[in-house]
């Protein structure tokens, strides 16, 4: 149907929409070739009241964007399209400049385009082998000869599955059914003067534009009814499938019909003339797999495009930029290939895509969660002990604890724009773990073993941070060579030149493929294994986490003999642990390291033993919460490709005095010496029942200045916290700001980090002889 929208929910992704559209714009002046695009706009529908607050989301996360994009009221929404039932009609999501292209035609421009610029395209040319060679150059085998190349890219559409298998990986992606409908003419639309803007009815689940003298509509029918063309992800895709299409089924898309004929009355009369059925490819989240690939050494893809044709132009610039820069132009974590693992099975696909696929219309709701093919084959030791007393929500395949269930609470998974199900609960594991003691399972962090006689040296390059002592732990920075920040890992040196790497759950292949990158370009003698799926990991925290471990080791726990950040091996109830005396909690506390089998056994142990402190249990979202509170970043949010260290308030982490020239070094110098243009800021926020997530605007004067970067309640103040990015000139301590949330500016006041103090911190300042207060 050849839709072309600047709206992504996504905040990055908007740049790559953004991008086609710029493209398409001009390609036909520069290639001389038609492209048949229109753009007379699109129109989101909102029917009820809580979609009406997703479009109020949606705006404050496009203020901080070039994108135009509009909440209008019911009346222009009629103006736009006068052919609308507007019974039904709540508000409207206006985006000027969508619209939709002919797909033929824009493939054969690009292909101009390309050949003007002296590219060789080859076709029909099947592709019947790939061999990669010991240097990273790899060997293309086609009936008409083998070709030699530096790299290759898998743009292969719904082949892309059946080329990754000839090196022995097994893309996720299944295709899925899609029909859309075309009718002839209708005398109400023939009448128009203007050509009507795509409207998306999201409860009826269809799009709908203005083709020629009729209209065109495509639904997505739900999971149930949905179709996956799942013998080509067993048998592979008929030999001479083409341009062919499948069989139609107007049966099973029979009440989106009706709700389009609902919403647009003249549709009763009008004739179909064509029923168009063909595959469209699906990864498991229905957002593609853009990058280079873990594991196999200049490999790229860019496949599973749900939305092919509005990806097309921006992704095409993205990984050019990325493969001739070393580093991607701009953070797009959520289409790596490498969120994907072992455990994405083909069941799981199938699963997901389904669900994916029926859920296109779906409300999307801060913290969402989708629970088709969970749990994974990936869960923790702890899984089957917890699964019923808490909301787990899902991490790159594992399940983890968001917050536990008491007698008493309204339980389960209940999404809302604003405070929900989980606020009072959260509040009341936030106070165990400040005033006695709490345990977590943190077991989906990212865990890798590095040695080898060049490993400190690899850590030294690889980090901006100094490379930590034997027994010791620090929190390290990946850059690069731009000097954004490319990851953050807790970096420990367990044995001299023996080293374990931590990393958030979702960065675990993106950070190993760098890594493994780096020890390949630079040529180290080291060795990396990857113990994520092995190795269990707890996490304890709270004023009596060291009475209570005490009670389980010889081992002298005290602040004299074990101090913060220091790493060492010992036995808690006789099973062995690499115990690390850190907490993003920033409360006293230990992060276990474990074998995955000892987990149920180790836990037990810890629980019982803190009976008599009440220990309890928490989760990631109190944690979350704890951890802003403690002015702590995370990566993803405060940092991730578009920021520098510097402008995220890192410079504690970032030694631009150590001798070795670490990679992103000498960018990072000449951002210092130029000055930074905006600085990462922490604000309180006076709001109602509503709490900042991150990616709002953020106002002065009656002006989007910046953005926040993530946010939630403080149980300790009692109010909303954020971090976010201002101009430097509106980043002093006092300044007063505002936030926009659910279509309302609330007052923020920039305060001095952090609201509180850490627990290292507090004790220093108590054996100074101060009093500090919490």
């Amino acid at each position: 149907a050849g839709l072309t929208t600047y709206f992504h929910p996504g905040i990055n992704l908007k740049k790559i929409h953004s991008y086609s559209i710029k493209l398409y714009e001009k390609l036909e002046e520069e290639t001389g070739q038609a492209v048949g695009f229109h753009q007379p706009g699109s129109i989101r529908i909102a029917s009820t009241p809580t979609r009406v607050d997703e479009f109020k989301y949606q705006m404050t996360r496009v203020g901080w964007h070039p994108t135009e994009q509009y909440l209008i009221t019911p009346e222009k929404v009629q103006e736009l399209f006068p052919l609308l039932n507007m019974d039904m009609v709540l508000a409207g999501l206006y985006n000027p400049g969508d619209g939709h292209i002919d797909p033929y035609s824009l493939t054969m421009a690009l292909a101009a385009g390309a050949r003007k610029y002296g590219a060789q395209l080859n076709y029909p040319v099947q592709v019947t082998n790939l061999k990669s060679r010991t240097d990273g150059t790899w060997e293309v085998e086609t009936p008409l000869g083998i070709i030699q190349a530096k790299r290759v890219v898998n743009t292969a559409g719904f082949w892309a599955r059946e080329v990754g298998k000839m090196i022995g990986l097994q893309h996720p992606l299944i295709p899925v059914h899609h029909q859309y409908v075309v009718t002839s003419t209708i005398p109400e639309v023939k009448a128009l003067k203007t050509e009507l803007p795509v409207i998306r009815d999201l409860e009826g689940s269809f799009y709908l534009r203005q083709e020629r003298d009729g209209l065109l509509f495509g639904p997505y029918e739900s999971e149930e009814k949905m179709k996956l063309q799942d013998s080509w992800v067993t048998n592979g895709v008929p030999p001479g499938f083409g341009k062919e299409l499948f069989e139609s089924d107007l049966d099973r898309i029979m009440e989106h019909i009706e709700a389009a004929m609902e919403m647009v009355p003249v549709l009763k009369n009008a004739d179909i003339v064509n029923t168009i059925a063909g595959p469209i490819t699906y990864s498991p989240d229905i957002l593609p797999m853009v990058g280079p690939h873990q594991g196999v050494r200049n490999y790229w893809v860019a496949i599973g495009f749900g939305y092919g044709i509005i990806h097309a132009g921006g992704i095409g610039k993205y990984l050019s930029d990325w493969i001739l820069e070393g580093e991607p132009p701009f953070d797009l974590i959520e289409l790596d290939p490498n969120r994907y693992g072992k455990w994405t099975t083909t069941e799981y696909t199938a699963a997901k895509a389904r669900e994916s696929y029926g859920f296109n219309n779906i409300v999307g709701y801060p913290k969402e969660e989708r629970f088709a093919g969970r749990p994974t084959e990936r869960t923790s030791g702890l899984y089957d002990l917890l699964k019923s007393k808490c909301s787990m929500g899902f991490h790159a395949g594992w399940e983890q604890p968001h917050w536990f269930y008491k007698p008493g609470d309204e339980t389960g998974y209940k999404p809302s724009f604003r405070r929900t199900n989980w606020f009072d609960p959260v509040g009341r594991e936030y106070k165990q773990v400040m005033e006695k003691v709490g345990v977590i399972d943190l077991s989906p962090f990212g865990k890798f073993k590095v040695k080898g006689t060049d490993s400190v040296k690899l850590l030294d390059h690889l980090f901006a941070n100094v490379v930590p002592k034997v027994g010791s732990t620090n929190i390290s920075h990946m850059l690069t060579p731009r000097g954004k920040v490319y990851a953050e890992l807790t970096v420990s040196q367990l044995y001299p030149g023996e080293f374990m790497l931590v990393t958030g759950s979702g960065s675990e292949l993106h950070d190993l493929r760098w890594i493994e990158e780096e020890v390949v370009r630079g040529g180290y003698k080291v060795d990396i294994k990857n113990m994520t799926d092995e190795m269990g990991v707890l996490g304890v925290a709270g004023p009596y986490a060291r009475q209570i471990l005490q009670k389980l080791t010889s081992e002298d726990l005290s602040d004299g003999s074990f101090k913060f950040l220091q790493s060492r091996h010992l036995k808690l109830s006789d099973i062995a642990v690499t115990a690390i005396r850190i907490s993003y909690t920033g409360e006293l506390g230990w992060e276990l390291y474990h074998r995955k089998e000892d987990s149920v056994a180790l836990y037990s142990a810890i629980m019982e033993a803190g009976q008599k402190e009440g220990i309890d249990n928490f989760g990631t979202y109190a944690l979350n919460a704890l951890r802003l509170e403690k002015g702590f970043r995370a990566w993803g949010a405060e940092m991730n490709c578009d920021t520098n260290p510097l402008e995220a308030g890192l410079e504690y982490f970032v030694k631009l005095n150590k001798p070795a020239d670490f990679t992103g070094k000498q960018a990072l110098k000449q951002i210092k010496e130029k000055g930074l243009k905006r600085r990462l800021v922490y604000l309180t926020l006076e709001t109602d029942n509503v709490d900042p997530e991150g990616n709002e605007s953020v106002w002065h004067n009656g002006k989007v200045i910046g953005n926040t970067t993530s946010g939630s309640f403080s149980y300790s103040a009692q109010q909303s916290l954020a971090f976010a990015y201002v101009p430097t000139e509106l980043s002093k301590v006092g300044q007063k700001l505002e936030v926009e949330l659910l279509g309302k500016n609330y007052p923020a006041t920039i305060i001095q980090e952090p609201l509180v103090l850490t627990e290292p911190t507090r004790m220093r300042l108590q054996r100074k002889g101060e009093n500090p207060k919490i």
